[in-house]
């Protein structure tokens, strides 16, 4: 009997010890994924935001990175975001308009001056106002990130004016004011899953693509690609995203130290950008890539003339110059 007593006594004491070593060795694993390299923009974007947040909260949290499209391509990562099967992911505005249409509004094509006003417009109001909208549609909205000023490539012919883009077949992301505008170029748009894209241009399945310098270096596109024209038509954000369920579980503590780490990595990846940017078209040169860095802008937009009018019915004449003319 004494024998039983004493187990019970020492079951009792081990069993009140794990209790209290417990919490302070706890720590959830988080999962986020981009579709390119890790040594690109994106993925400093989300190196960044998990080493905030391991620090930010004490190491109770800590964030599995994945690069190159391992876990899916952006939409079957939002996708998963959105069920809650995934914790978390970085995305372009590519697949983003099917899950909350009101963000179509920034891809419209020469919207944004330069990297100044559209960050400026990100970070303001119409931006801030924006990521609630992600909101009813199970997602948390942590913070802007940055793609860049979108450039096209191809294989076909130097484009200088925008009537030698006509009859081009161009990959374009899952857009669909990308793929309107385009069409309004005279392009032949094909979308498909940014992990696809490399294999279809050394194939031949498409002529070219379009994309901002940082994707078009991380993702080494001067060896399937000859031509590249800084056209800087469309301007590409980023958003970091978390199941809204995940971030509603969170102590207000630990919410406000994911969105300060996404505040954090945001720079970060701007500052990738703006590196990038600086040595993009040397580098690419450099590669053996033909570069045509004149363009009249004028020119493709007044080609967009007729797109212009069918997005103002959409989105509205006075939203459209509110974000133009934001300073």
């Amino acid at each position: 009997m004494k024998f039983i007593r004493l187990s019970t006594l020492t079951l009792a004491v081990s069993a009140l010890g794990a209790s209290f070593v417990q919490p302070a060795s706890a720590q959830t694993t988080m999962r986020i994924s981009v579709s390119t390299a890790q040594n690109s923009h994106q993925g400093v974007a989300i190196d960044t935001l998990a080493k905030e947040i391991e620090k930010r909260t004490n190491g109770r949290y800590k964030v599995q990175t994945f690069y190159s499209g391992s876990l899916g391509a952006e939409r079957e990562a939002t996708e998963a975001v959105q069920l809650g099967t995934q914790d978390l992911t970085w995305t372009s505005t590519g697949p983003i308009p099917n899950f909350v249409p009101e963000t179509k509004i920034f891809d419209v094509p020469f919207l944004f001056r330069d990297y100044a006003h559209a960050r400026a417009v990100l970070d303001g109001p119409i931006g801030q106002d924006m990521l609630k909208k992600f909101e009813p549609k199970g997602f948390k909205a942590l913070a802007w990130g940055e793609n860049g000023f979108r450039h096209m490539t191809n294989n076909k012919r130097p484009v200088v004016n925008p009537e030698d883009l006509r009859g081009l077949k161009l990959r374009t992301m899952e857009n669909p004011v990308h793929i309107q505008a385009y069409k309004g170029f005279g392009i032949i748009p094909t979308p498909m899953a940014f992990t696809e894209v490399f294999t279809a241009m050394q194939q031949g399945t498409v002529d070219g693509q379009e994309n901002p310098l940082s994707v078009i270096v991380a993702n080494k596109f001067e060896q399937v690609q000859k031509h590249l024209s800084l056209t800087g038509h469309v301007y590409s954000p980023g958003v970091f995203l978390m199941n809204k369920g995940a971030f509603d579980k969170l102590a207000p503590a630990d919410q406000q130290a994911f969105l300060e780490a996404a505040k954090v990595a945001a720079r970060a990846n701007r500052d990738r950008v703006d590196a990038d940017e600086k040595v993009a078209v040397t580098d690419l040169r450099g590669k053996g890539m033909q570069v045509v860095d004149k363009i009249d802008k004028s020119k493709y937009q007044m080609a967009l003339t007729p797109v212009f009018a069918e997005f103002e019915k959409q989105f509205g004449k006075a939203n459209l110059d509110k974000i133009r003319d934001f300073k």
